[in-house]
């Protein structure tokens, strides 16, 4: 039950960053559901490689290209599901940090025991 909630939690903050950032639409609440769970699935396996890949420009640029890839990831994310638009790098990089910060909001009101 806890996953379902996080889920539907991550989805609300999906539909509230269009409000935050410009650039970027939420169709639906459908569309947020999957492309909250998508981004769940690209940040759980695709951005490890990511950053395994890119580990040396990370190092050089002190941790700073992790948020790049970020960008990346939300971007890539949101040009497979259907009712996410963004506009460019710039909205997504945005967005991602932004739903970045939702979504450890959300955690930490949940108890996550890895926050702690």
């Amino acid at each position: 039950m806890g996953l379902l909630l996080r889920w539907a939690l991550n989805a609300v903050a999906l539909m509230l960053i269009p409000e935050l950032v410009g650039g970027l639409r939420v169709e639906s609440y459908a569309a947020a559901l999957v492309g909250a769970l998508l981004l769940g699935l690209a940040n759980a396996l695709i951005r490890p490689l990511l950053i395994l890949v890119t580990l040396p420009i990370t190092l050089l640029t002190l941790g700073l290209f992790a948020l790049v890839i970020n960008g990346i990831t939300f971007w890539m994310v949101t040009a497979m599901v259907g009712g996410l638009q963004v506009a460019g790098f710039w909205s997504a990089f945005w967005a991602a940090l932004l739903y970045s910060v939702l979504t450890t909001l959300v955690d930490f009101a949940l108890g996550d025991r890895r926050h702690r």
